[in-house]
């Protein structure tokens, strides 16, 4: 616990950093201190657009845990990059947030476990999408028993063409398409950790799961791995599913990437929609209840995905002042890690994998 700011090192300064940026940037508890890309223009460009223009820059990992002006490393680098840089920057004595997926593998996600379950500071799983401000509000109604209890959930993942999404750089864009550098597809895999994540924060981990994942090739070059679906079954037979469907032509209202993101949770008395992820089609509420033949829409919800950043970063900072425990744990971040390897797994054997949860 602390009552000074907290210095903060950004590892990693490419198309993302903007988002988990922001709430460092305007929460007086933080103060970006340093900022390290192997490109240092990019880094320095980062630090004009922040107006941190103070900052270090650093473009080599290792000098950057050697500074004494940094407290917490927010770790933005390709996948196969995660498990090396979190076990330098523990060695370092370094609060860390690891970006997700934590790791490649459970080999690598059981090391991280228990690197950081061993370390005195704190570590974090960086994810999102439980934060964001529709989620937060539906997980509230349902802790309250508005649709009683939840029985299922559905996650549709969306992409489509946007004439507003930002551009994302080619580099960004290439190691996502390695299998090498990314460890599954930039849809099920990579963004998929969001979609696992929210199914796991609504339901809790699965027992089984049995996936379909195809590949389509995009206009611009590359692929999705898509259309997919990944069905799972909980505990006390409850069920639940991720469809993802490319449609190249479908034009998606966003400011990031083009993409729309619907949730659907079934209770015993009950069902809510989560609508407006990356982006949204339409103008639907950000969330919808259905309870007792009435429809309630919640349209005072700050509904940007950049809220979820802004959320994410402020839990943090409120548990390294105040106290208790990151979300993701390293723990719960291995759980949704093994959520999406077996829907990969599944895919490429061909048949419904068992989930053997860790001790």
């Amino acid at each position: 616990m602390t009552s000074k700011p907290i210095r903060v090192g950004i590892v990693g300064t490419g198309r993302i950093s903007d988002l988990h940026a922001i709430e460092y940037l305007n929460n007086p508890a933080a103060q970006i201190t340093a900022l390290c890309d192997r490109d240092a223009s990019i880094a320095q460009g980062r630090a004009q657009a922040w107006g941190c223009t103070d900052a270090a820059i650093e473009t080599d990992l290792d000098a950057l845990l050697a500074r004494d002006d940094v407290d917490l490393v927010e770790l933005l680098l390709p996948h196969h990059l995660h498990l090396e840089a979190a076990l330098k920057a523990m060695d370092a004595g370094k609060i860390v947030s690891l970006q997700k997926p934590m790791c490649m593998n459970m080999d690598e996600a059981n090391q991280l476990v228990e690197a950081s379950e061993a370390y005195s500071r704190p570590f974090k799983i960086f994810e999102n999408f439980i934060f964001h401000p529709p989620v937060m509000k539906a997980k509230a109604l349902i802790e309250d028993g508005a649709i009683g209890t939840p029985l299922s959930i559905r996650l549709k993942s969306n992409p489509g063409t946007s004439k507003t999404a930002w551009e994302v750089p080619g580099a960004a864009d290439a190691w996502r398409q390695s299998i090498e550098a990314a460890g599954g597809g930039p849809l099920v895999f990579d963004d998929g950790h969001h979609k696992f994540a929210l199914a796991w924060h609504f339901m809790g981990n699965p027992e089984e799961v049995h996936s379909f994942i195809h590949q389509t090739e995009r206009p611009t070059g590359g692929f999705f791995d898509a259309p997919s679906i990944v069905s799972f079954r909980f505990p006390g037979q409850r069920i639940g599913n991720l469809e993802v469907v490319y449609s190249p032509d479908l034009e998606i209202a966003s400011q990031y990437y083009a993409q729309d993101d619907r949730v659907e949770i079934t209770g015993t008395s009950g069902i809510l929609w989560i609508n407006c992820g990356h982006g949204q089609i339409g103008d639907p509420a950000p969330l919808v209840l259905y309870r007792d033949g009435d429809v309630t829409e919640y349209r005072d919800i700050a509904k940007g995905w950049e809220q979820s950043f802004v959320q994410s970063t402020r839990h943090f900072l409120a548990v390294l002042r105040h106290g208790g425990d990151p979300k993701l744990t390293a723990r719960e971040g291995r759980d949704v890690l093994r959520f999406a390897l077996a829907a990969e797994q599944s895919a490429r054997e061909g048949r419904a994998i068992e989930i053997v949860e860790a001790k």
